[in-house]
């Protein structure tokens, strides 16, 4: 595959607050024929697995877009310094969402969000060690609680379809594979 599979002949952005940015590209194909890309520009933000031996901690929020209160892994990303490094942005989203420091921070890979519409990816890390403090919510996340859930429950919740963030089973899917948990 070249760096010339598509070419963008132009770019403007049609909508932008302070967490994205959504692009329309007219593009042309190798081809020549001609279309348009949607694309939503994200920052990477990191998603972190909490475990403390059989247990592993989630939070639950209200997620508006699917109007549901949903489990996942503490996640998050810095819109102010998109380019934080990415261990930083994983220990500072634990303890803004859990409380939590942990002792451990391993990385165990990035993967893309949706690249089909989004440039948007995150940083997968594994907290251990973990020492619980105070929670230091956004205004956005005033609803989070945490729960801790045994791994096995874990696994159920996810083959079940309990756990519904894509983002959430992939992390401990690669994980688990890398021999992390």
């Amino acid at each position: 595959m070249s760096d010339k599979d598509i070419e963008t002949l132009s770019s403007k952005v049609v909508y932008e607050n302070k967490w994205l940015k959504v692009r329309e590209d007219k593009i042309r194909r190798a081809s020549g024929n001609e279309g348009l890309y949607g694309v939503v520009e994200k920052p990477d933000f990191a998603i972190i697995l909490p475990i403390d031996g059989d247990i592993v901690y989630l939070v639950e929020q209200y997620r508006y877009t699917v109007q549901q209160r949903l489990l996942e892994f503490p996640q998050g990303a810095w819109e102010d310094n998109p380019d934080a490094d990415p261990k930083v942005l994983a220990a500072g989203e634990l303890k803004e969402e859990t409380g939590f420091t942990a002792t451990e921070m391993h990385f165990v890979g990035f993967q893309y969000l949706a690249y089909g519409f989004c440039n948007q990816g995150y940083h997968i890390f594994v907290a251990k060690g973990l020492t619980q403090g105070e929670q230091k919510l956004d205004v956005e996340e005033e609803d989070l609680k945490i729960v801790p859930v045994h791994i096995k429950e874990l696994e159920s919740m996810i083959t079940e379809g309990t756990i519904k963030d894509a983002s959430t089973c992939n992390a401990y899917g690669l994980a688990r594979l890398k021999g992390f948990i």
